[in-house]
């Protein structure tokens, strides 16, 4: 195991996933598959499977599940019964514990914030609409998603690109205001997925890892190799660019992992805040 590199710069901006971190939508993913399997006499999505679908564009993660579920349709059936049934239930997302205070304590804080969503711009529409003043933390110019055409097409998580971009459209901004560029490792990602978690390693940056339970007790006593990148099955880093941290070494200090994002110690990563009735508010 490596020696746990302790003496980073303070963090400058943090980004993020979406689906599963900030919002609920991973369950309703969950409970679309089901209905679909359940239609067809089938067993619902196991987590070994779930585990590979998470985080990665939707191309890819129809490859993936197609090959298990050897479904009596053809891919564009299965897309249009899925897609009704999202159209349905996307517009119910919730926000999940402790999103809306920590994006609200970022922001007071002068932390820079981006999104990095595998999710299609249809699709995050759905999810995100009625949730405008959450979303609202992350500027128009500095929200990423899957099918961004300025990602190649086959370079999405786990490989690095998105979250790479994610940080160029925030450093678009700073060089508009002459401000300082942010490099990657003064980066945070934020993270439920292990492709996600490999793609912010392979960026040279550092990793928050919050997972839903069921995908824990799937990557149980791996949770050390997750956060170093090293379980997202990447199909070869040829084409990354490279950057400090990468590859990497478990226990190499990059990567926490977080039961919920309420429990976020902003102290760990250089961001000042006060405290006021034991929550957490921004240094002024």
């Amino acid at each position: 195991m490596a020696t746990p590199k302790t003496d980073f710069p303070p963090v400058k901006a943090c980004l993020f996933d979406m689906d599963g971190l900030l919002i609920d939508s991973e369950d309703i993913y969950t409970l679309v598959t089901n209905t679909v399997l359940l239609s067809h006499n089938r067993a619902p999505l196991p987590w070994s499977i779930k585990a590979q679908l998470q985080g990665r564009p939707g191309s890819a993660a129809h490859d993936i599940f197609h090959a298990w579920a050897q479904l009596p349709m053809t891919r564009a059936e299965y897309i249009a019964q899925t897609s009704a049934l999202q159209r349905e239930h996307f517009p119910s997302t919730k926000p999940l514990p402790g999103v809306q205070k920590l994006l609200e304590t970022l922001k007071e804080a002068g932390v820079q914030m981006a999104l990095a969503t595998s999710s299609n711009k249809v699709n995050f529409g759905l999810k995100t609409a009625h949730l405008a003043p959450l979303f609202a933390h992350f500027p128009p110019s500095q929200q990423v998603t899957g099918d961004d055409t300025r990602i190649a097409s086959d370079r999405g998580k786990p490989a690095p690109d998105i979250y790479l971009l994610a940080l160029e459209t925030v450093n678009a901004n700073l060089r508009q205001k002459r401000e300082r560029e942010i490099l990657p490792k003064e980066c945070l990602v934020f993270e439920d997925s292990v492709p996600g978690i490999e793609a912010g390693r392979r960026a040279g940056m550092r990793v928050l890892w919050c997972p839903h339970p069921g995908l824990l007790e799937e990557f149980k006593g791996k949770e050390e190799e997750v956060l170093a990148g090293l379980c997202g099955d990447g199909n070869g880093t040829a084409g990354d660019t490279k950057v400090e941290g990468w590859p990497a070494n478990v226990g190499d200090g990059w990567g926490e992992r977080l039961g919920t994002l309420e429990e976020f110690d902003y102290g760990r990563y250089g961001i000042e805040v006060r405290r006021v009735g034991g929550v957490g508010e921004a240094v002024k």
